[in-house]
């Protein structure tokens, strides 16, 4: 196994002399970073292992709150106008000083990393121009109204220009940045080289498939981190995770499956932190095309199937999913608190709508689908379907939480109301890969709201899949209504924090009773750890060192 190594001068060599000394956590963590690149790839495992190392100009709490970070304040001046006030004092973990330029510089390098699996430049894109009046002041402006800049500036880290050889004062263009002969590569984080941030912790060695080091920053700003050293070991396998825990080759995990909770919280070695995530799990439904795959027993298409989808490649029967009856159906027939209960073993909550109530621009009142079998065997026999008709549902069955039992379960509540249900369950890449071919009629998957807010998954999930307007990206049921459409438009819009919430608010509740996808429930995150330690629970499921403490 190859090993990247930075020797930082005397810090990494007293770090690694007189570790047994040291106050050192090691987490054991279900996956790791495919990179150290801030802006190689904007996945789960490399953004929570970022915000270590390159710090954003706005934080998000806990709870996603919006919070001072390298930028104090934050002020819209018009409706396309933003005013940045930076901190002052900050220097990188080089020692040279950060100012707005570094922004500047790390903006014009987002779209410059070669092989980007999934690029930040959607947080980068609505920039149109960007004025320094002073060092420590940005201005920034964008085309139309964009209330979510402050959002999608706590998504990606800084860079210093100077410890990357760009001295002069660069001039940001959205359509290439002159002044820069060379931007970082990836390896050159990877080894160490490059990985020059604000953080509290520095970079000390990444041997992939093994381990991540971290040393503190003792000239930190603001954080008063008690870890001398953090390593982050990546174990797979939940059941080695646990037993790592158990034998005390870790200290902290995170996701411990959840049949082994109650035996963990019966250890009196071992405590559990476990909080409610902004992410849910749902059901996409087929409603393109007059005919879709997966489904038999529906009869020939009217019409011929013309689109993009394994309906173009092969004959498909009806697709009985445009009928809202039939969409009813299937959410009526699923019993969300027995799929908690039974399966997710209490750590999720039965889902109203695509976020939790105490997420912004959600509605606090919204309720799960009253589970009624009998009605939704009454509103198939009204659609035509009183025989019911054959169905396969696609999931993965390594990606989320039980992911691959719960779509069991929905299948035998969907076969006791007619529809004969099997489920196709691959590995996550396998999954993904034939869910964006639209290979699936119905399918099970999961979203985590980046920004905290209602548009992230009615922009994506829901809005009818439009490019140049940036709707329905991982709109792969293709639901598509123009009202809904200009009411998310509107909201993306709209700068001031009271009005956004209340068209967030009246579009959740127009996809919702339209059933245009069916939200099943939100999943608790857990994580276990030694119980001298306590951790607050994030609810974008990042395992952060800095909020790990210790207690007597």
């Amino acid at each position: 196994m190859k090993t990247t190594k930075l020797l930082m001068g005397a810090l990494a060599t007293a770090l690694l002399a007189g570790q047994a000394a040291a106050a050192d956590l090691t987490i054991g963590v279900a996956a790791e970073p495919s990179s150290i690149d801030p802006h190689y790839h904007n996945l789960g495992p490399n953004n929570e292992i970022r915000r270590h190392m390159f710090e954003s100009l706005v934080w998000q709490d806990e709870a996603q709150r919006l919070s001072p970070w390298l930028a104090t304040a934050w002020t819209p001046t018009s409706n396309t106008t933003w005013e940045f006030k930076l901190r002052q004092g900050v220097t990188f973990h080089d020692g040279s000083e950060f100012d707005a330029y570094d922004v500047i510089y790390t903006a014009c390098r987002i779209p410059n990393v070669p092989n980007s699996p999934s690029s930040f430049v959607i947080y980068t894109k609505a920039i149109a121009a960007i004025e320094v009046p002073d060092p420590h002041t940005l201005v920034i402006h964008t085309d139309v109204p964009y209330p979510l800049l402050p959002n999608e500036l706590a998504t990606w880290g800084i860079l210093s220009a100077e410890s990357n050889g760009v001295s002069e004062p660069l001039t940001y263009d959205r359509n290439g940045c002159d002044g820069v002969e060379s931007w970082p590569r990836t390896a050159s984080f990877n080894d160490g080289s490059s990985t020059i941030g604000t953080g509290p912790f520095r970079f000390v060695e990444f041997v992939p498939g093994d381990r991540l080091v971290l040393a503190r920053n003792p000239d930190h700003y603001k954080w008063d981190v008690e870890w001398e050293t953090v390593t982050f070991k990546p174990i797979t396998n939940d059941a080695a995770r646990v037993a790592a825990l158990l034998a005390g080759d870790v200290d902290f995990i995170n996701n411990p499956p959840t049949q082994d909770l109650p035996r963990l919280e019966t250890d009196d070695a071992v405590a559990i932190s476990a909080g409610l995530s902004n992410r849910v799990i749902y059901l996409h439904i087929d409603q393109f095309g007059p005919a879709t795959p997966g489904v038999t027993g529906t009869g020939e298409p009217e019409t011929p199937f013309e689109g993009e989808g394994a309906c173009a490649e092969r004959a498909c029967e009806k697709n009985p999913f445009h009928d809202k009856r039939v969409r009813e159906a299937l959410s009526k027939s699923i019993d969300r608190q027995a799929i908690v209960d039974r399966i997710m073993g209490g750590i999720a909550v039965p889902a109203g709508e695509l976020l939790p109530p105490s997420f912004f621009g959600a509605n606090a009142d919204a309720q799960p689908t009253v589970y009624d079998p009998d009605a939704a065997k009454a509103l198939l026999a009204e659609a035509g379907y009183a025989d019911g008709f054959s169905l396969v549902v696609g999931t993965p069955n390594d990606r989320y939480i039980n992911d691959a039992r719960v779509a069991q379960a929905v299948a035998q509540f969907f076969t006791r109301i007619g529809i004969r249900t099997t489920i196709d369950a691959t590995t996550a890449s396998v999954f993904f890969s034939r869910r964006n071919k639209y290979e699936f009629s119905v399918y099970l998957a999961g979203w985590g709201a980046g920004t905290g807010e209602m548009s992230s998954p009615l922009r994506a999930l829901v809005a009818t899949r439009d490019r140049d307007r940036g709707l329905g990206g991982t709109n792969r049921g293709r639901y598509s209504n123009p009202d809904f459409d200009e009411m998310v438009l509107k909201a993306l819009a709209t700068v001031d924090d009271a009005e956004r919430a209340a068209i967030l608010q009246a579009a959740s509740r127009m996809a919702m009773e339209d059933y245009a996808i069916l939200p099943l429930h939100y999943e608790v995150t857990p994580w276990a750890h030694r119980v001298n330690l306590t951790y607050t629970p994030r609810a974008d499921q990042y395992t952060i060192a800095m909020d790990i403490r210790s207690v007597d």
